[in-house]
C-alpha cells in the first residue's frame, strides 16, 4: 500500500463558506466568500503536512465553482476528479459566528452542485490508489451522491484502502434526523478511524458521558481507532479497549472555529499513515491528540480554513510556545 500514488483521497462537499467580516458604513455585514467544505479542509492540512492528496466531488461552472476549484489546485490538492457541472449551481454557506467563536449555518443547496455527484463519475482507479479514503455524511443527504459515496467506499474497501470518517453533522441539510442517524450509522459500520465530535455522540446515544459512547462504538462497530473533540475540553482516543486524553490549546484570540475538527482529523490521519493503525502505544496515542489539538487551537486564530492551514513547523513552535 505504500507505494500508491496518494495518501489520501476524499469525496464530499466543496462550498463557499460566507463569514463576517465586519460591517459596512451602512451597518450591514460584510461577507467574505471563503473556500470550503470539510473533505477539501482536511486535504488542505494533510498537504500542508506533506502528503499527497486528491478530491472527488463536484462544483457548479460558476464564479464560485471556478474559484473553489482555483483554490483547491493552489493547495496542492489533486483536482482531476473535480466535476464542474454546468447545469447546477455551486453550493453556498452562510456562517455566523457567536463572540465564543461557535457558529451557526444557513445553506443554499437545494439543490447544489456537491449533491449531484454520480456514481458514474466516480474515477475508481484514483480511490484504488490511495492509501486512506476519507468521507462524511454531506455527500449522503440525497440519494443519488449517497449511491456515488457507497460506490466509492466499497471500492476503497476492496482496495485495501484505511477508511476514515467524519460524521460532521449539519442538521439544516437533513430532511429529518433519522435519515442523518442511519447515513452515519453507516459510516460507523464502513470505518477503520472515526473522528467524531462530542454533540454528535450525544445525538447518537443520548448521553455526556463519552466514556459510555465509545464504548457502545467499540461493541457495535469494531472500530480500530476512534477519535472524540471535546472543544474546549480537549479530545480523547480509544483504540483497543484503552483511553488516552489530551488537554486543548485554548487561547484568548479564537476567531472563529471553522476548519477546527477537519485541522484534527487531518492531523489524526497523518499520524496513522506514519504509524498505521496495528500497534500504537498510549504514548504515541498522545502525540496524535497533542499535536492535533495544537494544529485545530491555531486554525481557529484565522479566517476560513482551506487557505490558511497552519504547516507543521508552526504547530511544533505553538506546542513549545503553550509548554
Amino acid at each position: 500500500m505504500d507505494k500508491r500514488q496518494f495518501d489520501v483521497t476524499a469525496l464530499g462537499e466543496l462550498l463557499i463558506d460566507f463569514t463576517e467580516n465586519g460591517t459596512s458604513s451602512q451597518g450591514n455585514p460584510l461577507m467574505e466568500a471563503n473556500p470550503g467544505g470539510a473533505p477539501c479542509n482536511v486535504l488542505a492540512m494533510l498537504k500542508k503536512l506533506g502528503r499527497q492528496t486528491a478530491f472527488i466531488g463536484k462544483v457548479g461552472d460558476d464564479m464560485f465553482g471556478r474559484q473553489l476549484r482555483d483554490a483547491v489546485c493552489e493547495a496542492g490538492i489533486d483536482t482531476r476528479n473535480l466535476v464542474m457541472d454546468k447545469d447546477a449551481h455551486t453550493t453556498l454557506a452562510f456562517v455566523h459566528t457567536y463572540p465564543d467563536g461557535d457558529r451557526d449555518f444557513s445553506f443554499y443547496r437545494d439543490p447544489g452542485a456537491d449533491m449531484l455527484l454520480t456514481k458514474a463519475e466516480i474515477q475508481e482507479d484514483l480511490v484504488r490508489n490511495s492509501r486512506i479514503f476519507h468521507f462524511g455524511t454531506l455527500s449522503s443527504t440525497h440519494e443519488g451522491v449517497r449511491e456515488a459515496t457507497r460506490h466509492a467506499i466499497d471500492v476503497a474497501k476492496e482496495a485495501g484502502c484505511i477508511i476514515s470518517f467524519d460524521p460532521n453533522l449539519r442538521p439544516p441539510l437533513w430532511k429529518t434526523m433519522d435519515d442523518a442517524r442511519r447515513e452515519i450509522e453507516y459510516g460507523l459500520s464502513k470505518c477503520d478511524v472515526l473522528k467524531i465530535s462530542d454533540n454528535e455522540v450525544e445525538f447518537l446515544f443520548d448521553t455526556t458521558d463519552y466514556d459510555k459512547g465509545a464504548a457502545l462504538l467499540e461493541e457495535k462497530y469494531h472500530i480500530p481507532l476512534i477519535l472524540i473533540t471535546l472543544g474546549k475540553d480537549g479530545s480523547r482516543a480509544y483504540y483497543k479497549g484503552r483511553k488516552v486524553e489530551a488537554a486543548p490549546f485554548l487561547q484568548e484570540n479564537t476567531i472563529e472555529t471553522t476548519g477546527a475538527g477537519d485541522t484534527f482529523c487531518a492531523s489524526a490521519l497523518n499520524f496513522v499513515l506514519e504509524y498505521g493503525l496495528d500497534s500504537l502505544t498510549d504514548e504515541q496515542l498522545s502525540k496524535l491528540l497533542t499535536f492535533a489539538n495544537a494544529a485545530a487551537s491555531l486554525i481557529t486564530t484565522r479566517k476560513g480554513a482551506l487557505r490558511v492551514m497552519p504547516t507543521r513547523e508552526e504547530v511544533e513552535a505553538f506546542m513549545a510556545a503553550a509548554r
